[in-house]
């Protein structure tokens, strides 16, 4: 019909034009900042590491995502909230730990104490997420699943709220990450130094898991078709319950990775991770797990270094604040120009 011809191909020459122009104003703004000389070497290598460290729990929640989306083709919403709810639990074990003084006789063992019940919790929410929300539509159109993701994160939300309270909670100090180190010339405090390497460790894991087991194998066979795994004897619904945990796994120790970083846990603590989690994900290419841990490095460092790279040449006061800005709309300029992903690949209809 060359009506609507017309009509899809003004549409989209009016969305390039606009994320040219987005891309524009940013590398003007990059100009700027840098011929001012406003930032020092040591602030922008602070922001880079702070960054990085930030994107890896974007990284770890965005495999959550990748995860399910590879096996079932749906987004599952409400995986930010499976983050919130392994944190928000840690809190009572973190606190308990500290009023009996084993945080400070012993942080390793209270800490990993902390981590096993935020991952145990998560993986147990994300579980009975798939049995009772997802598993019942698995037919159903993709409209219908993540219409459901949406309800079901909102009802993990409120029931988190109803059983927690509305206020924020600061979790207790680990001591054995406060300071600071020396790495040659880069310094790097003790949090983000941890926060960094236990990410690579589990992104690292998850890949040879994926790739080097039978169970990884069997996942993989699944996602690229459920009927024929089943003809060949792999048990697709334990694979998909394997999936779901697995992710849950990932979002419990992004949790307690982000309470180092951030201290405090509340009921609403996993929308805008869970968002730019999900920014992440398709910014690497959803359903690819490499592509999910570098678009969360990619989005962190743009989220904390963006704002005063592309913002501070226009003399716009505190452009920090406008980190949800940066990140929102790296997600708009990716739909634009690469929906699929910088790794994806572009499904057929």
């Amino acid at each position: 019909m060359p009506g609507r011809r017309f009509r899809f191909d003004l549409v989209k020459t009016i969305l390039w034009t606009l994320g040219g122009a987005i891309l524009l104003f940013a590398a003007w703004g990059a100009v700027l900042t840098l011929s001012q000389g406003r930032i020092s070497p040591a602030a922008w290598q602070s922001l880079v590491i702070a960054g990085i460290a930030l994107g890896s729990v974007y990284a770890l929640i965005a495999l959550g995502y990748t995860l399910v989306y590879g096996i079932l083709f749906m987004i599952n919403f409400a995986h930010g909230e499976v983050f919130m709810w392994g944190a928000f639990t840690a809190w009572f074990t973190a606190t308990g730990l500290e009023d009996a003084g084993l945080l400070d006789a012993s942080p390793v063992l209270g800490f990993a104490l902390v981590l096993a019940t935020a991952m145990f919790v998560s993986m147990l929410v994300a579980v009975m997420l798939e049995r009772i929300a997802y598993r019942p539509l698995r037919g159903a159109p993709r409209l219908v699943p993540l219409i459901t993701a949406i309800g079901a994160s909102l009802f993990l939300q409120y029931t988190a709220r109803g059983f927690f309270g509305s206020g924020v909670r600061a979790y207790p100090s680990f001591g054995l990450f406060d300071g600071s180190l020396t790495l040659g010339p880069i310094l790097i405090s003790v949090k983000n130094l941890v926060v960094i390497l236990a990410a690579v460790v589990l992104m690292f894991a998850l890949y040879f898991f994926i790739n080097h087991t039978r169970t990884g194998r069997a996942m993989r066979a699944v996602s690229e078709d459920k009927d024929v795994a089943a003809m060949m004897g792999i048990n697709v619904d334990r694979i998909i319950v394997t999936t779901f945990a697995i992710g849950g796994l990932l979002a419990g120790a992004a949790g307690i990775l982000y309470t180092l970083l951030f201290n405090q846990v509340h009921f609403f603590m996993g929308f805008l991770p869970g968002i730019k989690a999900f920014t992440a994900a398709v910014l690497g290419g959803i359903g690819n797990i490499i592509g999910a841990a570098l678009g969360g490095l990619m989005l962190g460092i743009l989220e904390q270094v963006g704002p005063n790279l592309f913002l501070s040449g226009y003399n716009i006061p505190s452009p920090n604040q406008l980190q949800d800005v940066i990140a929102f709309t790296v997600l708009v300029l990716v739909l634009i120009f690469r929906p699929e992903g910088f790794l994806g690949r572009k499904e057929s209809v």
